[in-house]
């Protein structure tokens, strides 16, 4: 299996410069979350994917089905959903040692695993079940690392959003935690409950509310979200420092308060006179 039959037509519709969806594709290029099952405490919030697909498809030129896809790490259709979700609030079941090795197959080859802890703790039960899926599916060795710090100047921070940290419904992890195979980030755990602030119910309202940050925390994780899926998306986004001045210009974000309100951009300063002999 190749990286590009992996990511098939979902990569197709990722393009960040396109000025339209690329409806003309068909519904199989349409991006899809697939949400891994792990026994049935692997869903604690059944809406948050819905939502922030709607939030990617508003914000980006991507064309979403709204609707994740349920999906076992030994599934025939694992590779149709290249971007994996995985939520829990206490110990999950881990997979067998086929599901281990076929989701190594799937991460390794260019799919990508978002782990989004809703426990509202670091060292609780289903961290210690990340931890132990983590090691199961790329076992440290030698100069081969698990689970590391993602630094905040990390590419993953910048793909779409200028951002620094992965807020979330909570705010109790100052940093992400993944697994970086060549170069590459294919797994991202994240213990501040993203999928908390994402959840909305049946009335359209938020389910929960972020503290401590209230509704500023909210945009910043869709922001975290967004920025997750183009950077799974767009696997040769350059992680050079180039870029940043042409999307600070061409969005006008302040990148010190993870780009919440546009500023204008200041008038010139006038020339001083000159007296010429």
């Amino acid at each position: 299996m190749t990286r590009r039959r992996l990511l098939g037509g979902g990569l197709a519709a990722a393009g960040l410069l396109l000025t339209r969806p690329a409806h003309a594709l068909g519904p199989s290029s349409k991006f899809r979350f697939g949400q891994l099952k792990l026994g049935p405490a692997s869903a604690p919030r059944p809406n948050a994917l819905r939502r922030l697909g709607w939030e990617i498809e508003k914000r980006t030129s991507i064309d979403v089905d709204l609707e994740p896809a349920n999906v076992a790490p030994t599934a025939d259709t694992l590779h149709e959903t290249p971007f994996l979700y995985l939520a829990g609030e206490r110990e999950i079941e881990l997979p067998s040692a086929a599901g281990i090795e076929a989701l190594r197959r799937f991460l390794t080859f260019g799919g990508f695993l978002l782990i989004d802890s809703a426990e509202g703790s670091t060292d609780g039960a289903f961290d210690g079940s990340v931890r132990k899926l983590m090691a199961a599916v790329f076992p440290t060795t030698g100069s081969t690392k698990g689970l590391e710090i993602i630094p905040s100047d990390h590419v993953v921070y910048k793909s779409f959003y200028l951002l620094d940290k992965p807020a979330g419904r909570l705010s109790i992890a100052p940093a992400m935690e993944g697994v970086i195979r060549d170069g590459r980030l294919v797994a991202a755990y994240i213990a501040n409950d993203l999928g908390g602030a994402w959840s909305r119910d049946d009335f359209g309202n938020y389910e929960f509310r972020c503290e401590p940050g209230g509704e500023r925390q909210r945009e910043l994780a869709f922001r975290m979200g967004v920025n997750l899926v183009m950077y799974a998306l767009c696997l040769d986004y350059k992680a050079d420092q180039v870029h940043v001045p042409f999307i600070m210009k061409r969005r006008r974000w302040k990148p010190d308060d993870g780009a919440l309100t546009p500023t204008p951009t200041p008038p010139s300063p006038p020339k001083p006179p000159t007296n010429k002999p």
